[in-house]
This record gives C-alpha cells, structure tokens and sequence, in this order.
C-alpha cells in the first residue's frame, strides 16, 4: 500500500464519486464525529456521488439512505441496495433475493447461527440482527469482549461449512445463502440506479475501506484506499488497497476527503 499523499492530484480531481465502509471507516470506536460526517456533507457539497457499502442491516440502511446525505446504500454486504428521493418523496429498495426467499432462507440461517453460538464460546448475536433482511451476524467484539482471531476465523469456517458465503468484517462474522457481496451490488446500483458501467469508468471512483469483507473492492477498484487500522489486520485481508491513510478510521475517511476536495479546488 501507498501512502494517499502518493495518489496523483491529477487522479482525485477526475474523481466523481466516494463509495465507502461505515464501520471503524467513516466511525470510529463505534462512534459517527461530528467531523467525519461533516466530511461526509463536504462530498455532497462538492456535487460528489457518495454511498455507503456496509454490512449493517435494512433497518439501518433505511434511515442512512433517508437521513444522511448520500445518494443511496449498499446493506448486508450486497444483499440489497437503498435509495432516497427526497423530491418525491420514494424510496426504492432493490433486493437480490424476492421476500419469500429471503423468508425461507432467515430460518435456516437462524439455525446455523444458534449452533455456530453453541461451538464457539464468546459470541453472540450482532445486537442489529433483529433489523437483518438477509443475513446473520455474529459479534465477535462490538458488544461482546474480543475473541482471538483463530476463533473469529473459525466462525467463517462453520458458517462455509453449512453452505453459507462468509466474511469477516472489523465486529461481525456474516453469512449468507448467495454468491452476491458487496462489489456485485455496487455495479448492480450504479447500473440501476444512475445507467452507470463501473466496469468501464471504476478509475473515476474511489472505495475506502478498512476490513477483509471489503477485499472485493479492494481487488477491483483501482484507487481503492485503507484507513491506517487496516494494518492491524494483516494475514485478514486477501487484498490489499492500493493506498493507504495515516489516520484511523473517521479521521482516515476525513484525510481522503480532504485530499479528494482539495485536488479539485486546484
């Protein structure tokens, strides 16, 4: 990884938009700062395409995509997107999987999360699951004291074991029937939503991220960047950004806009 200061001014003026991580990316310790969303206002100033790509919940993804000034978010690590018109006053929800599916499909996930609680002591149930369309999570530090990385790894390996796609997050082990994540999504809501073909205009966008279930867009954004706390989990990740900050989270996400707003103005 590069440090962000070695991303060509050249490159973040041609940028037109930011999709990027919530968790320990644009919040830090659990919290949202007044100055990361203040960098988050800047974007959208700036007249910048700017949306979240998280695993969080429906629920959550509902008012982020309502209340925070973005225009849309990817939830559940790809299981949907969200997006607010404030116009008219309509939201559309986009799921990859109808609402009957995704209801068979939460209680045979529901029964493979109880035995992944029962085979690895210390987890529990990630506190916004009540609020999950399409998928389990289990806490393996937010709300619960953090568990040996050998043991969050063993999650994983339960949860593909009994047929589920997993990622690790920087809080919760995911799972999920489907082969979507949280890059197909993205290309299918910029397609969707704005008749946009990342495949074919992904250098005028940038992803910042922080943990192994945002190897995807690590992988295939060229710009991509890692707040500094990426670096605590080396071994974790399967690919690299291309850049990284020397801030941690918020204050990482608040460095990149900087860069970003600056570049412009020159």
């Amino acid at each position: 990884m590069l440090p962000l200061r070695e991303l060509p001014a050249g490159t973040l003026a041609n940028i037109r938009g930011v999709f990027f991580d919530i968790d320990d990316t644009l919040t830090t310790d659990g919290c949202l700062t007044a100055a990361a969303y203040g960098a988050l206002e800047l974007l959208k100033a700036h007249g910048l395409l700017a949306v979240p790509v998280t695993g969080r919940p429906a629920g959550w993804c509902d008012h982020i995509a309502r209340m925070w000034p973005v225009d849309g978010v990817v939830g559940e690590n790809g299981a949907f997107w969200f997006a607010h018109d404030h116009a008219a006053k309509k939201m559309t929800q986009r799921f990859i999987a109808d609402a009957a599916t995704r209801a068979e499909r939460r209680e045979r996930m529901r029964e493979i999360g109880e035995r992944i609680l029962s085979a690895v002591p210390g987890t529990a149930w990630a506190s916004d699951q009540h609020y999950r369309e399409a998928d389990i999570a289990i806490d393996f530090c937010e709300d619960v004291p953090a568990l040996p990385r050998a043991e969050v790894e063993r999650i994983a390996a339960l949860m593909r074991e009994a047929g589920l796609t997993a990622k690790i997050s920087s809080i919760h082990v995911n799972g999920w029937f489907g082969e979507y994540d949280k890059l197909s999504t993205t290309r299918l809501f910029m397609r969707e939503r704005f008749g946009i073909e990342l495949d074919s205009a992904k250098e005028r966008y940038l992803f910042i991220g922080d943990s192994p279930n945002d190897a995807p867009m690590f992988a295939w954004f060229p710009n991509a960047i890692g707040v500094a706390n990426i670096r605590e989990l080396a071994g974790l990740v399967p690919h690299w950004p291309a850049y990284v900050t020397e801030g941690r989270s918020g204050a990482g996400f608040e460095e990149v806009v900087n860069a970003l707003i600056g570049a412009r103005s020159r």
